[in-house]
């Protein structure tokens, strides 16, 4: 994503907050604070996942100041914050703007904090990363463990509840639904979790266990187990999980249509 796009992304976030301020004169501190008082979203996300994260208010200024510079030593994290950030605001009805989105999204936040813990895994900060990750289970009741790697225009859809393995993997354009996990069997050990291919959708309450994958397009319905390999552009419900269609979208997660045609 070049520069030009993500200020001109930035000046819109900025304005959606200046019309909030008028539109909503009691969030009016929070506007300011979360939005208007940064000069970048790299800024306002490191302010924003420190203070969610931390216990008391003598660790929220150490720990964004931490995480603002991790955002300005990795330009890419404000890049695929940009990008998970648009696939809410295309995917979910229930946010119609970036404001919103970056304000009221805990799954956006929750995937923001573990782009840091990831990176500061990649630096050996393993301490760090691990707080993240323990914190945002605490806070905001989904857990991610920072040594898995996630693509961009991702959405946590609700986000509660949603466990990410150590060795899981998710491709770009995935969207999650609440009550998700992407974990191991229990016996094994090594590259134990499922590998989930770019355009995906999960439904909420899925489970996928194993060092298995999901095909690119698959689609996964709700409530489902499932034990063995998803084929690409197929879709499979149940418990266990079978084949029942296919879905009728080339990457399920862009237009979130959980129906599917049968054969």
């Amino acid at each position: 994503m070049p520069s030009d796009t993500t200020d001109a992304l930035w000046n819109r976030l900025q304005a959606q907050a200046e019309r909030g301020q008028h539109q909503e004169p009691a969030l009016r501190d929070l506007f300011q604070r979360a939005v208007l008082n940064h000069s970048d979203l790299g800024g306002a996300l490191a302010d924003r996942i420190g203070r969610t994260l931390a216990d008391g208010d003598e660790q929220a200024g150490p720990l964004a100041d931490r995480f603002a510079t991790l955002h300005r030593n990795n330009p890419q994290l404000q890049v695929h914050a940009w990008q998970d950030l648009e696939a809410i605001v295309t995917r979910d009805p229930a946010f119609d703007d970036l404001l919103a989105a970056f304000l009221f999204s805990k799954g956006f936040l929750a995937l923001q904090a573990y782009r840091l813990g990831h990176q500061l895994l990649q630096q050996n900060e393993r301490l760090l990363a691990m707080f993240i990750q323990s914190r945002c289970n605490q806070r905001l009741s989904i857990d991610i463990n920072p040594a898995s790697r996630i693509g961009s225009g991702i959405m946590l859809d609700h986000g509660t509840g949603i466990v990410i393995g150590e060795t899981a993997e998710v491709g770009d354009d995935v969207s999650i639904l609440q009550g998700v996990t992407l974990g191991g069997t229990g016996k094994e050990s090594g590259d134990r979790h499922p590998k989930v291919r770019s355009g995906v959708m999960i439904g909420a309450g899925a489970k996928i266990l194993g060092n298995i994958e999901i095909g690119e397009g698959a689609k996964v319905g709700a409530g489902s187990i499932v034990l063995h390999a998803v084929a690409p552009h197929t879709t499979v419900v149940g418990n266990p999980a079978r084949q029942v269609g296919k879905p009728r979208h080339p990457r399920p997660a862009l237009d979130m249509d959980q129906s599917f045609d049968e054969g």
